[in-house]
This record gives structure tokens, C-alpha cells and sequence, in this order.
């Protein structure tokens, strides 16, 4: 069974410099493979495969004056992106021919610098490690001082850094760990029911009250998106405005996770 794990990550100034060229790397990859794919299809040309876009996009692209910076990051992180955006091709496929149940998926689209959440991913390949002293050791990064919340049950096979629409930074790792034992029986058992009035009702009649995390906020909230109101587009105290709204959207659902 593979299971995520999340944690906190607090880099330096020098890093949160290095982790955003990572992100503007990747994405350049990504919006780059997406383009040639939709210039060929314009033309009449076949499919560019998976192989093919990897050499033209990363491999001779770095040869080139306008992507030479793109030796800067992590080759994993842009080989990572590419493989998000076959992905995300595979899926759009499957979807229209209908070998993907559920609703339609969408083609991608274009990655953009204003999206609220950026990331990159780090393979086994790229060595990354969870140093002796708690720090996660990453390439071309340095190592990042994390919040262990808890261990991991195994050695991860690999980890995203995420930087939300709050400006703050999360290491979420992919480990494997063994089926789940089955429970040892107990002499008694209780239904739940959820609800809305309601957080839980069981069966023996116990209600557990319903916390109201957004009512509580609700107030604080309007203040900031009012102030966000007044703010002029495309300006640094719109930019500060929009970070503190997504400062107290993130402290909500952060207490509903807790």
C-alpha cells in the first residue's frame, strides 16, 4: 500500500530563491512540451512521443542560449514535469474514448506563474535524502528543515515540495508500507451517523457538537476580502492582500484537517 505523508518544510531566503527557479523551470518545461505537442497537432503532424518530447525539450534545449538556465535545477524536477504532462495526456485520452469512468477529464492547460500552488517532484533517481539530523537533503537545494509531525514507516520513494497560495512550503513524501493488519474483535460496537446539526450522533445516543471553523473566521475574513476590494489589480498591496486572505482560508482548513 502506498501512502503520503505531509510535513511542514521552513527553507532560508537562499533556498526559497532556488526553489522558485525550480518552479519556474519546470513549468517552462511543462507549458514547453505542451506547445510542440499543439503545433503538430495544428499541422497534421503524428503524436510526439514521450521519448521524443524528452529530447527536444530538455535535452537539446539546454544546448540552446534562450533554455540554457534550465541546467541550473535538478534534471529529475524537469524530467518530473514532463512526466505529469504525459499524464495528464494519457488521462484526457482515456477519458474521450472512454476507458476513463467518471466525469470527462479536460486536456491540460498552461501552467502560469499567478497560480496559487506551485510544485516539483524529486525521484529516487535524484537522490534526495532525510539527513541523521531531521533536515531533507535535496538537490541543487540544500537541506530543508522540516516539522516532523511523525516518522516515516519506510524510506520514501519519493517527494513533492509545494509551496501554497499562503507562501508556505510542504514536503509531501510517497512511502510503501505493508497491507493493513485486521484489528483484533471487540465485546462492543457503536454506530456513527454524520450530520450537519450535528457532527456525529452514535448509536447509544451520544452527540458530538458539530465545530463551526468558517463561522468563527467569517468575521475576519470579510475584513480581508474588503480590504482586498479596495486594492488596485496588479499591485504589490493587492499581492500582500490577496496572500493575507489566503493566510486565514489556510488556518480554516487547517483546523476542519486537525
Amino acid at each position: 500500500m502506498r501512502l503520503r505523508y505531509h510535513f511542514r518544510v521552513y527553507p532560508t531566503p537562499g533556498q526559497q530563491t532556488e526553489l522558485a527557479k525550480a518552479f519556474g523551470c519546470a513549468r517552462v518545461v511543462f507549458n514547453d512540451g505542451l506547445r510542440l505537442r499543439q503545433q503538430a497537432r495544428e499541422q497534421g503532424l503524428p503524436y510526439v512521443s514521450d521519448g521524443e518530447l524528452s529530447r527536444r525539450i530538455i535535452t537539446e534545449a539546454k544546448t540552446t542560449p534562450a533554455r540554457a538556465w534550465l541546467s541550473e535545477v535538478s534534471a529529475v524536477v524537469l524530467q518530473q514535469a514532463l512526466t505529469d504532462l504525459n499524464t495528464a495526456y494519457r488521462n484526457f485520452f482515456a477519458s474521450v474514448t472512454g476507458n476513463r469512468k467518471g466525469r470527462k477529464v479536460a486536456p491540460p492547460r498552461f501552467r502560469s506563474r499567478k497560480d496559487n500552488r506551485q510544485a516539483i517532484r524529486f525521484t529516487k533517481n535524484s537522490r534526495f535524502k532525510v539527513c541523521d539530523n531531521g533536515r531533507l537533503r535535496l538537490p541543487k537545494i540544500g537541506d530543508l528543515e522540516v516539522r516532523w509531525s511523525r516518522s516515516l514507516p519506510s524510506d520514501p520513494s519519493s517527494v513533492a515540495i509545494i509551496r501554497d497560495a499562503a507562501g508556505r512550503y510542504f514536503a509531501s513524501f510517497v512511502v510503501t508500507t505493508a497491507e493493513d493488519e485486521t484489528l483484533p474483535p471487540v465485546a462492543s460496537e457503536v454506530g456513527i451517523d454524520l450530520g450537519l446539526t450535528h457532527f456525529a450522533v452514535l448509536s447509544d445516543g451520544t452527540k458530538v457538537a458539530a465545530p463551526k471553523f468558517l463561522r468563527r473566521a467569517a468575521r475576519k475574513l470579510k475584513r480581508l476580502q474588503q480590504a482586498l476590494s479596495r486594492k488596485q489589480k496588479g499591485s504589490a498591496n493587492r499581492k500582500k492582500a490577496v496572500k493575507n486572505v489566503a493566510r486565514a482560508h489556510a488556518r480554516v482548513a487547517d483546523t476542519r484537517r486537525d
